[in-house]
């Protein structure tokens, strides 16, 4: 019996005493909420984790397959480079205290983070941030494709996620003067897209055109790319990935926001493909596929900005405008001025991205031009773009000027023609191919 008792006696304190000692820490309505912010951020996280596989394919897709190499390495470097140059330095400017409304003053490596509170834990915030971060610089790379130098480009990732994108960052995002004034980019159509778009244009127009683009009469030759699947599947993985790149903007699981942003996110790609389509269709009367997967991205693009402040009527507007803004903007830059860019990343992230921003103005609900709120709003963000925009201008010219005087930024002629696969990395993608694949001659 007495056996009996300390046996029942054991088994009572097992299951008693850990629910004593543990009593304070059971969860709470708050405790739960931060729990599932947490998670879902994370979960977006790792959807714009895989945007960076759908960069690597539209690129090496868009691009000629003696190259592609080249193509993959510069992504994959994108990531790793573009994290720990975050790490060190971008957070700091992006999110420390604000000095002047202009740049953060500490958070490097994390360290100071005191008093931070983003209401998750830091390092949720922070993987989100960076992978973010990364985005941003692999734009300039599909940009300068097929004739820059593999140092060069990655000495330019290290200045791009440490100085320029953080500091535009703060302005928008870390509580400078552009978070003061009220504009509005939810993800990044300016902070992300934009930036990267026109450090893409300074890059492009620094390195020159790939040799046989332009003739010496000025004719305009195409030089296709290799794998136009390989491209769509990129476009595609990009589209599916947006959904954490603009729902995970939220930083909140618990918010119904997450549905409408998904919702305007997934009918402003729709409407900017079927846009394009069309439009390709009349113009060059067949339905152009690289256009058309270059319209689904230039739509996405587009609506990052308002994605959480315009209606879904308003975000197939921005859409359908801005699937056909792309095809024009991919004929000035190729044919007018005459910058060669083998993806079109000028057109869609740069000029579509802050023709989104901008349309925040017309369509946001709260303040928009189209619902009674006058043009203040349609100022602000008209004002913090042309801003974004000049900062990352500036900041690429110094850039790309100090690596071109210390050690150039275009590769020999001969090593376009044999293609910087061999030349910058000794080792081809496919190895059924020619040296001279799909490059084309000068026309005489």
């Amino acid at each position: 019996m007495k056996k009996n008792f300390m046996v029942l006696l054991a088994i009572m304190m097992i299951v008693l005493i850990p629910s004593a000692v543990f009593a304070a820490d059971e969860p709470t309505a708050a405790s739960n909420a931060v729990a599932i912010n947490t998670v879902w951020t994370l979960i977006a996280a790792f959807l714009v984790f895989l945007m960076h596989a759908g960069f690597t394919c539209v690129e090496a897709g868009f691009t000629q397959a003696k190259n592609t190499v080249n193509i993959i390495m510069k992504n994959f470097m994108t990531v790793a480079i573009g994290v720990i140059a975050f790490y060190f330095i971008g957070f700091g400017f992006m999110f420390g205290d604000d000095v002047l409304g202009i740049i953060g003053n500490k958070g490097f490596a994390l360290i100071g983070t005191e008093g931070m509170d983003f209401g998750i834990p830091l390092h949720a915030y922070w993987f989100f941030q960076a992978v973010f971060a990364a985005t941003c610089a692999t734009i300039v790379s599909g940009a300068m494709a097929e004739r820059t130098k593999f140092a060069a480009y990655l000495l330019f990732t290290v200045f791009v996620c440490s100085i320029t994108y953080p500091i535009i960052g703060h302005w928008i995002w870390g509580g400078g003067w552009l978070s003061k004034l009220g504009f509005i980019d939810f993800a990044g159509s300016t902070a992300v897209h934009a930036v990267g778009g026109f450090s893409a244009l300074v890059g492009a127009s620094m390195v020159g055109a790939r040799i046989g683009k332009y003739s010496p009469s000025g004719k305009v030759n195409a030089i296709p790319g290799h794998s136009i699947p390989l491209g769509a599947i990129g476009v595609l993985l990009l589209w599916f990935g947006w959904f954490g790149f603009n729902p995970g903007s939220t930083i909140s699981g618990t918010t119904p926001d997450i549905a409408s942003i998904a919702v305007t996110t997934l009918l402003a790609g729709s409407a900017a493909t079927i846009s394009s389509m069309l439009f390709s269709w009349i113009k060059y009367k067949k339905p152009d596929i690289s256009l058309t997967l270059n319209g689904c991205l230039a739509g996405l693009v587009a609506i990052t900005a308002g994605c959480s402040a315009v209606t879904p009527n308003g975000a197939i507007i921005i859409g359908l405008l801005a699937g056909v803004l792309m095809i024009y903007a991919v004929e000035f830059f190729d044919k007018v001025v005459k910058i060669d860019d083998p993806v079109g990343a000028i057109s869609v992230h740069g000029i579509c991205g802050g023709f989104g921003t901008i349309m925040v103005g017309f369509f946001a609900k709260d303040g928009g031009v189209f619902y009674g709120g006058g043009f203040a709003k349609l100022g602000i963000q008209t004002l913090g773009f042309a801003a974004s925009a000049a900062f990352a201008v500036i900041m690429a010219f110094v850039i790309f000027g100090v690596l071109k005087a210390a050690m150039g930024l275009r590769v020999s002629d001969e090593e376009q023609r044999e293609g910087l696969d061999i030349g910058e990395h000794g080792i081809q993608a496919y190895t059924n191919i020619s040296a001279s694949e799909n490059f084309v001659e000068l026309e005489l």
